[in-house]
């Protein structure tokens, strides 16, 4: 599968991850955390106490002042990453499917943060943790990302509360956690989204839907079976049933994202008739979620 030619890889170099949050890194990266510690940045002056490092002290200021003077620096520190890609059977729907589109968007927002020396990992689900691409770091590394996403092959149903509580433990270090499913959860969208935040992550939706599903263009009678469970229901569809399905799948779309903002959680809508370059590049961006 080809994710993106090399001129748009090269715009994602000019990008980088936000995060509302500062989490603890392992390795000095090219972000800029809010605590003060040593890093290459300077960030301000604040008077000596006792049991502060002597070896940041400013004796230039403390010739002209007589007082004892530190400098503070910025620390730079990685992001950890995490990236919940939505492999459930229901994913397989659309053309493009929503889970090539979901694979895009993936693979750009992974070589955005190994960019930037973000650690990240990489985990397919549905009805629980199906496969995990071991933390990577460094931009190198996009070639197994791009092997990991291509590998994953949909099935099952989407449980994101089991598959999430199976793979966040109290060890695992904090960090920004990013969805990208369609939400289609019989047990509903917000008890995975509650896991994550039950663990305290940064939590970024990105909701994937496809315009076959949000706009269907269906009449007569048709059998409709569910492409997970196989559950099947006989319908008569009329222009007034259509219309009426579209106000409720925009109605669940909305209340996603109402959850999404009551809770702090970045969201941004990406229909796989979207442009695809223009959702990277324009929508992420105004969502906060890009720089």
């Amino acid at each position: 599968m080809v994710f993106f030619d090399e001129t748009f890889l090269k715009k994602l170099d000019y990008l980088s991850i936000l995060s509302k949050h500062a989490f603890a890194g392992q390795v000095r990266g090219e972000r800029r955390a809010k605590k003060r510690g040593s890093g290459l940045e300077f960030a301000d002056y604040r008077q000596y106490a006792a049991g502060d490092d002597f070896r940041y002290l400013d004796w230039k200021a403390y010739m002209r002042l007589n007082r004892l003077i530190l400098r503070l620096y910025e620390e730079e520190e990685d992001l950890p990453i995490y990236f919940f890609v939505d492999a459930s059977r229901s994913m397989e729907f659309g053309d493009p499917s929503k889970l090539d589109y979901a694979r895009r968007v993936a693979a750009a927002l992974c070589y955005i943060a190994l960019a930037n020396l973000d650690r990240i990992n990489l985990v397919s689900f549905a009805s629980k943790a199906l496969g995990e691409l071991s933390p990577q770091r460094g931009k190198g590394k996009i070639f197994k990302v791009f092997d990991f996403l291509t590998g994953i092959v949909p099935g099952g149903e989407t449980d994101a509360a089991a598959s999430f509580r199976t793979y966040c433990t109290d060890t695992r270090r904090r960090g920004l956690a990013v969805v990208i499913s369609d939400f289609l959860d019989p047990r509903g969208f917000a008890g995975g989204l509650d896991v994550l935040r039950h663990f305290r992550h940064d939590v970024f939706a990105v909701h994937v839907s496809s315009r076959e599903e949000s706009d269907p263009d269906l009449q007569g009678d048709l059998m409709l079976i569910d492409s997970e469970n196989g559950a099947s229901c006989e319908i008569a569809v009329s222009p007034s049933l259509l219309a009426a399905y579209r106000e409720a799948f925009q109605r669940r779309r909305e209340e996603l994202e109402r959850y999404c903002m009551r809770y702090e959680m970045g969201y941004v809508y990406a229909g796989t008739d979207f442009p695809f370059e223009e959702l990277i590049l324009n929508v992420f961006r105004q969502g906060r979620f890009l720089k």
